[in-house]
């Protein structure tokens, strides 16, 4: 049997199944006033929530599209489906989730995960999340995690959502915030209460299996006074010859003296346009850590913002993006540094290949205040052949003097001494470059979910195939 040598010839469908979709659940296409409605009918909205979707519509409508970036042209928003009705209600049981949807997330391994280690599973299929689960133990500590309607719907929450929800990230910020604001559906509440230490991460995942279609889930976390939390977020979608969208919002807040721990890992199919949206505030003494790693998309805007708002606030952002044919990533972060004494890293690798682009963007601010504040940024790109490439833009703006700011930026390739010395030790071209690669990669690596890193390095493998010159 003929070995498989070529990228292209190598199956990298582990996410690339899926089921036909029932068009009678599907929304008409585009963005208007009459769709915004059906959607707020759908859900059942509370007045405020209407309002507001209506309002963002109207800021959407009259908001240029984003241009600081890779191209857009491609994502036609007249033929977007931005609401797909569930195939079934909530569940708490895996039990009772339909077959189908079953089998979806049993081969994305997340039932198991959820058995094996994790405090709680969120799993959203299409608009809406389908299954929510959370360890009794977990719960019993006064941990509330549960999907966002569902609290908003509640009596005991609704107040802290309507004073929460897009506050960080308002419909005014850019054009797919707004668009966010009008059609956002699923997506995950956590509370943590002051002093509660959660030993085992919550994790929800993100299937999108309809072609044509959107994604807007919102996720709000708190993480109260001298709490912890580790949250993982992973995302997924077949591969379609049409254009699909992923425009979520994620919104943290870290109070005095806690901890956050935020991992992603997107994993999107080369036809996605993926535009999220992530803002942290982080309170006096507490501590927000970004770990992200983007390995799919045909095209990310993705930029983690921490604004850290107290003194003593920290903020630690590990990335990696991997960007072969037809990608191109465009990814960084932001921080604020708007208290005294406050801290921030920024610690990146990018690899580029087939012709892929990645493009790391990084702006930290230090306001007037922020005297004795501290940041590091340190970003190094990894091209493997000459038609690929990489970008690095950096950004800094510093209003105090009493600051100590670096920046450190490096981009190359592999170097064929090295490839030609580990030959010498019996290695394979192959082999000898896919190390490399995985050596470059390992201190970020190495901060992912173990799940998530032996898939990154089994995807490094798989791209390595057939790289050879």
């Amino acid at each position: 049997m003929k070995e498989k040598t070529w990228v292209q010839d190598i199956n990298t469908g582990f996410y690339d199944f899926r089921f036909e979709e029932d068009e009678s659940l599907m929304f008409e296409s585009g963005i208007t006033p009459r769709i915004i409605n059906e959607i707020a009918d759908e859900k059942g909205d509370i007045d405020w929530m209407r309002a507001f979707r209506l309002k963002s519509l109207e800021i959407y409508n009259k908001t240029p599209m984003v241009d600081w970036g890779p191209s857009i042209e491609g994502l036609d928003m007249s033929r977007i489906v931005t609401y797909i009705r569930p195939k079934t209600r909530m569940r708490t049981n895996w039990e009772d989730v339909p077959d189908e949807v079953k089998d979806t997330f049993e081969r994305l391994g997340i039932p198991q995960a959820e058995r094996e280690s994790l405090a709680g599973v969120g799993a959203q299929y299409d608009s809406e999340l389908v299954y929510h689960n959370v360890r009794k133990e977990v719960a019993e500590q006064g941990v509330v995690y549960t999907d966002l309607e569902s609290a908003m719907h509640d009596p005991r929450y609704e107040y802290i959502i309507k004073s929460h929800f897009m506050k960080l990230v308002p419909p005014t910020d850019h054009k797919f915030a707004a668009l966010h604001g009008a059609v956002w559906s699923g997506g995950s509440f956590v509370y943590v209460p002051k002093g509660v230490h959660v030993d085992i991460p919550l994790q929800s995942y993100f299937r999108l299996n309809a072609k044509g279609a959107g994604q807007f889930e919102h996720t709000l976390i708190i993480v109260d006074e001298g709490a912890y939390l580790h949250f993982i977020e992973g995302c997924s979608a077949p591969k379609y010859y049409e254009a699909s969208l992923h425009a979520g919002c994620v919104e943290l807040y870290v109070r005095k003296n806690a901890t956050l721990r935020y991992s992603t890992i997107e994993n999107w199919s080369k036809n996605m346009y993926n535009l999220n949206t992530k803002r942290a505030i982080v309170e006096e003494g507490g501590k927000i850590e970004w770990v992200s790693g983007s390995f799919g998309s045909h095209v990310s805007y993705l930029y983690p913002m921490s604004i850290l708002h107290g003194e003593g606030a920290r903020s630690e952002f590990t990335g990696i993006t991997f960007a072969g044919e037809g990608q191109d990533l465009d990814t960084g972060t932001k921080v604020v540094h708007a208290a005294p004494n406050t801290s921030s890293y920024v610690n990146t690798r990018s690899i580029s290949k087939s012709g892929g682009v990645n493009t790391f963007r990084s702006s930290v601010q230090i306001n007037e205040n922020a005297h004795g504040s501290k940041s590091s940024v340190s970003c190094e790109s990894l091209m493997l052949d000459s038609i690929s490439r990489s970008d690095t833009i950096p950004a800094m703006d510093i209003r105090t003097n009493q600051a100590d700011v670096g920046h450190e930026a490096k981009i190359g390739r592999i170097s064929d001494d090295v490839v030609f010395y580990l030959m010498s030790r019996g290695m394979s071209e192959e082999d000898a470059r896919a190390l490399i690669v995985r050596g470059f990669a390992d201190n970020v690596s190495k901060e992912l979910p173990l799940e998530y890193a032996v898939e990154m390095n089994n995807l490094i493998g798989i791209e390595m195939k057939g790289s050879v010159g």
